[in-house]
């Protein structure tokens, strides 16, 4: 394992099997070079994701594995579904700008593919760039193309659409099976193997992580139908007890929708799973329950000190005029230090914190913190 750009990287040995298998295949300097771009290639790739999702507000890692490199991360706050959309666009994005911007650099037209044949190094660059990237971006599971589409259909069936995505991906894979291997394409088995394996262990798996609905969605959408006991023990049971895998941010949800969830619950507010806290505690700033947003975040912070929670503290002293205060607990927010960029990110947008954000004190706090862009 090691770190780059302030992600934790992990190298698997089946991504080092897999460098070797090709150089082994080729036996050639054009198998050297696809080994050494594809490792290049792969992790530009994956920084791309982890970047996108650090800056939309989630902590990011890396894992290199057999024929794949994963980015994986968790929100900590709420990230709508055209934020998820960029993040998964962002790794081929990268890769292909990337290497086009390489193989130009390099004397090769991008687009003239029948030149790049001519050079080993152009050749292997091409396909694990620009060849690679585009293939990523074809709208099946579990191909970036693929997450980007399911954000979207989610939009039009919540809850509905990572299932509705797999049945299309696995009938899309086996028709381009057939397709490729009836016109000769044999080189692609492999990869169709593997998407179609991941697609059934997608479908055995019944969810995708990233796209599982928020207890908030589920418990607005029993609003919506008329079964308010329903939505009371969703938010309850999500608030108050630890729950058992992590919980994704809700999506969508007008404040007025927040401000009914919000209700249902009983007083005082329930305490016991740190996300579901957070979720709750930014939705009261939201609302414009500054002063219930500032205790209920005191008092979170107080059993799971992080860095975000102290930050809806600060805003909130800052929307009800409490400079001082305010100051004070983006203090305590850099100090905790779980989140530096998000604190960041607060400091230089939040509203709430307009009045105080050019004070010395608090230019002083965001100068310990991660440079702007």
């Amino acid at each position: 394992m090691f770190r780059i750009l302030g992600f934790d990287v992990k190298v698997q040995s089946g991504f080092l099997i897999f460098m070797a298998l090709i150089v082994f295949l080729y036996r050639d300097p054009f198998g050297y070079w696809l080994a050494g771009s594809l490792a290049v290639l792969t992790l530009i790739h994956e920084l791309g994701h982890a970047t996108a999702a650090r800056r939309a507000g989630a902590e990011a890692s890396i894992s290199l594995g057999f024929l794949a490199g994963y980015a994986s991360y968790r929100p900590t706050r709420p990230i709508s579904r055209a934020r998820q959309a960029w993040i998964s666009f962002a790794g081929p994005g990268i890769q292909i700008a990337v290497s086009v911007a390489v193989l130009i650099a390099m004397g090769s037209n991008p687009l003239e593919v029948s030149s790049m044949f001519d050079e080993p190094a152009a050749a292997a660059i091409w396909w694990a760039g620009p060849a690679i990237g585009l293939l990523n971006l074809i709208p099946v599971l579990p191909l970036d193309g693929g997450h980007i589409a399911t954000y979207g259909l989610d939009a039009i069936v919540p809850g509905r659409a990572h299932r509705y995505m797999l049945y299309f991906s696995i009938g899309a894979t086996l028709v381009g099976a057939v397709v490729l291997v009836g016109t000769g394409y044999r080189g692609f088995v492999l990869f169709i193997g593997f998407l179609l394996i991941t697609q059934f262990q997608m479908l055995n798996a019944g969810k995708a992580p990233q796209v599982a609905a928020s207890p908030w969605n589920v418990a607005a959408d029993a609003l919506d139908a008329g079964k308010v006991g329903k939505a009371k023990r969703i938010l309850f049971s999500a608030v108050s007890h630890p729950q058992p895998t992590p919980t994704n941010p809700p999506v969508g949800l007008s404040a007025e929708q927040a401000g009914e969830l919000i209700d249902l619950l009983p007083r005082p507010l329930p305490h016991g799973d740190r996300a579901n806290e957070y979720v709750l505690a930014r939705m009261l700033l939201e609302t414009g329950r500054f002063d219930d947003a500032a205790h209920y975040a005191a008092d979170s912070f107080r059993q799971h000190p992080e860095t975000l929670t102290a930050a809806i503290v600060a805003r909130s002293a800052g929307a009800l005029g409490d400079q001082e205060t305010a100051i004070g607990w983006l203090r305590t927010a850099a100090m905790a230090g779980t989140s530096n960029e998000g604190l960041a990110v607060t400091i230089d947008r939040a509203p709430e914190l307009a009045t105080i954000r050019h004070h010395p004190e608090v230019t002083s706090i965001r100068s310990t913190l991660t440079p702007s862009p």
